[in-house]
């Protein structure tokens, strides 16, 4: 009978804990798995700190497939219940502390989060996934399982005009943020050394898209520019940055989890450098074309002060994805920042549903002084 069956196909779902979902990246992922496969179950665990928006993933949530968990990477208890409760197959750690401008004001919270709950989440798995001991001693583990950590081509450091990043390349932080980001990467992998526990890791390049917090460069010059405020660029706006479409990045993420190779890192780029006055040259000119006015955006553009330790180039070599798991992007940059300005533009009711005074606020304390 159908009752009889449900049952088996149930125990076939793999189950997947997510965090950090109601963020920017975790969000395009969790819409991306459950849209294109139908044999998953996703837990998210987020915090809803100031860039998780739970009217991101509001739809998403049916308490089926979709389950939601407020809370914090770095509760202990939490975790282990959440562990017993739902037999996790996958851990997705997209959770962390992410604006490299507020790493630089408050160290210690990116610190916390990024590397103290990273650990966390490692012992949970580690505590809920253990089977026993092989003959030399080490953990042996509940057949299937991945831990998988989300991390970012910061942890490398500032490239020079040419060369690009590879997985190879030695780790050299420059912010808080990429030191935290950094170190959680290390300790990944020191529990793939010392316990054999199954992870991967990838570290992408910049991603853009639909629901990107507004206090990331393109939405945020989307934003300024319908609302005729002045477009910020630090510096000369000759920084370089590698850009990767946000469902690009959600199907490399999907492909790493189901069949990367235990204790790898991928990196994902789109095989997009632009400096930041090329995108927001190219947005401005995007918008004059679809919601033309008199005058040019440009005109909007202000220069500010350049931030501390701001990497100047980041390049990602994404061919191991190509390679050794036949991913490659669907999106230019042209392709997607045409997409990505259109759904700005006809999702008005959820960027006003973002913006907050403590939003005004940051971003009049963050760009304001260095005007």
């Amino acid at each position: 009978s159908l009752h009889d069956a449900l049952p088996i196909f149930h125990n076939c779902m793999k189950t997947y804990l997510v965090t950090g979902a109601a963020g920017f990246i975790g969000a395009n992922y969790i819409k991306y798995i459950l849209a294109k496969h139908d044999d998953i179950k996703v837990v998210i665990l987020d915090a809803l700190t100031y860039a998780g928006n739970l009217g991101t993933i509001a739809k998403d949530i049916d308490d089926e497939r979709c389950f939601f968990v407020k809370g914090d990477i770095c509760d202990r208890i939490l975790a282990d219940e959440l562990f017993a409760k739902y037999k996790f197959d996958y851990v997705v750690n997209f959770a962390a502390e992410s604006h490299v401008d507020r790493s630089i004001e408050n160290p210690q919270l990116f610190l916390m989060t990024n590397i103290l709950g990273t650990q966390n989440l490692l012992d949970a798995a580690r505590r809920a996934w253990v089977t026993g001991k092989d003959e030399s001693g080490y953990p042996t583990w509940r057949n299937g399982v991945r831990y998988h950590q989300v991390s970012t081509d910061e942890v490398y450091g500032s490239l020079g005009a040419e060369g690009f990043f590879t997985e190879k390349t030695p780790l050299c932080p420059h912010s808080p943020y990429s030191a935290s980001k950094t170190s959680a990467d290390m300790v990944v992998m020191a529990y793939h050394d010392t316990y054999k526990m199954p992870v991967t890791i990838t570290r992408c390049s910049n991603n853009y898209g639909p629901y990107h917090f507004p206090e990331k460069l393109i939405p945020l010059v989307i934003l300024n520019a319908l609302d005729g405020k002045p477009l910020p660029v630090y510096g000369k706006g000759d920084q370089i940055r590698d850009w990767l479409y946000v469902e690009d990045h959600a199907r490399a993420l999907y492909t790493v989890v189901t069949t990367g190779v235990m204790g790898e890192t991928y990196n994902i780029g789109g095989h997009n450098e632009k400096q930041n006055l090329e995108v927001v040259h190219t947005i401005c000119d995007l918008l004059d074309e679809m919601v033309p006015k008199a005058g040019s955006y440009r005109d909007q553009i202000t220069y500010v002060a350049d931030r501390p330790g701001h990497d100047r180039r980041y390049a990602i070599d994404a061919s191991k994805m190509s390679a050794e798991l036949d991913w490659q992007p669907q999106e230019t940059f042209e392709s997607g920042i045409r997409k990505t300005v259109l759904w700005y533009l006809e999702n008005q009711q959820w960027v006003g549903n973002v913006k907050s005074g403590a939003y005004q606020s940051w971003i009049e304390q963050n760009y304001g002084e260095r005007a």
